[in-house]
């Protein structure tokens, strides 16, 4: 007899995350019964790795045998691919989409369907490697009615995720998940670029790195921020900053500006962990306005 209070679950889209998302409800217990995808290739790979699901030869037929469907499509696709489908009463469509409202799904509500959002704050790299949810991986949910809110929250819990809900525009929500990880990956590509100019190959550098990063991520986890600052500008290192500045400015003018950037932005972090003193964060900041745009530095080592 079947679970009635895990419902029938549906994919339209095959790749990364809805495969991922697919294959850890269905290690969940969640009965996930069809799946269409425009590439055959992976909807018939995802579609062997589920016990019970089949291949579904149109996007029609899934919302027809499923209760909820995950539509789990490129984002810039999403409404034209909900507007496509009829939806039967009693359906939800569920979004991943992070920065997403309901209202991209307006045409699905116009026909009298529930729609939801369901977004793992969870960086899905490939299918393989992002099928088990960390513990407590942060799931945003958001749904036009609380029945389907109460749904989605029991299947983030059965994941082993946190629901998360947010007041106000997901935009700034999503921006944020952007800067914690895709920005990242950007910072890491940056910080192994410059050890290439000390004969450091990219890739061991990013070996090198990782450790690091790491350990600060746990700091994070441990103390919080703005505790877990450390570097010169947590100790109000006006030397080091303006040898930093320097050597960038002759050796990696394109780095420059990121790295002031992101140096203006450190120093106030500093000031909350109250390391640094009021009057040495003057002296950085002067440090950084007196770059020059060639990138050389006015040296303040008073």
């Amino acid at each position: 007899m079947r679970d009635t209070s895990r419902p029938r679950i549906g994919f339209i889209g095959a790749g990364v995350v809805g495969t991922a998302l697919a294959v850890a409800l269905a290690d969940a217990d969640y009965p996930v019964a069809a799946v269409h995808s425009r590439d055959l290739a992976r909807r018939d790979e995802l579609v062997r790795s589920l016990p019970a699901a089949r291949s579904a030869s149109t996007r029609q037929e899934v919302a027809e045998l499923c209760d909820l469907v995950f539509l789990t499509v490129s984002d810039d696709a999403l409404a034209d691919v909900a507007a496509s489908i009829r939806w039967p009463r009693g359906v939800a469509a569920i979004t991943t989409h992070g920065a997403a409202s309901l209202d991209v799904l307006r045409a699905v509500q116009d026909q009298g369907a529930s729609v939801g959002v369901f977004h793992p704050l969870k960086s899905f790299a490939t299918a393989t490697q992002s099928r088990r949810f960390a513990a407590g991986t942060a799931v945003r949910i958001d749904a036009s009615n609380e029945a389907l809110r109460d749904t989605l929250t029991r299947m983030a819990e059965a994941l082993g995720g946190r629901p998360l809900f947010v007041a106000g525009d997901p935009t700034l929500y999503h921006a944020g998940a952007v800067l914690a990880s895709n920005a990242l990956v950007t910072l890491m590509d940056l910080a192994a670029e410059l050890w290439t100019h000390v004969g450091i190959p990219k890739d061991e550098a990013v070996r090198a790195l990782l450790p690091l990063v790491r350990g600060t991520v746990d700091n994070l986890d441990r103390v919080g921020s703005p505790r877990a600052l450390t570097g010169p500008i947590a100790r109000g290192d006006a030397g080091t900053l303006a040898r930093h500045l320097e050597t960038l400015g002759r050796i990696a003018p394109a780095t420059l500006p990121v790295y002031k950037e992101l140096a203006r932005r450190t120093i106030p972090v500093a000031l909350a962990k109250g390391t640094l003193a009021a009057e040495a964060a003057e002296r950085l900041l002067r440090l950084l306005d007196a770059t020059e745009e060639g990138g050389s530095c006015a040296r303040d080592d008073r």
